[in-house]
């Protein structure tokens, strides 16, 4: 097995709605995850953030799926790999 087939397979993928497009060929994704507490045992939703490389143009409120890569600057380590899902235009009026 080749060195770049064995990185490749060590990659993390996630899956996200992106939060902010602002930026050139940057956007912000949140990923959610389901953590139960040590405790009470109850679910509880926890939000990450990632900063992601975009190539497609992705805009706020897609569903994205992101990939770890090399750092690309001092905050981007993922980068899009695809766009899943288009927001739509009711959504995007919705929460601006």
């Amino acid at each position: 097995m080749t060195e770049q087939k064995q990185a490749a397979e060590r990659r993390q993928e996630r899956v996200g709605v992106v939060t902010t497009a602002k930026m050139q060929k940057t956007v912000v994704v949140a990923v959610e995850r389901l953590v139960r507490h040590g405790f009470y045992r109850k679910t509880i939703r926890r939000t990450s953030t990632f900063m992601a490389h975009d190539e497609f143009g992705a805009k706020r409120g897609d569903r994205v799926r992101i990939v770890e890569t090399r750092p690309t600057s001092r905050h981007k380590r993922w980068r899009v790999a695809e766009i899943l899902e288009r927001a739509t235009a009711e959504a995007a009026a919705a929460e601006a």
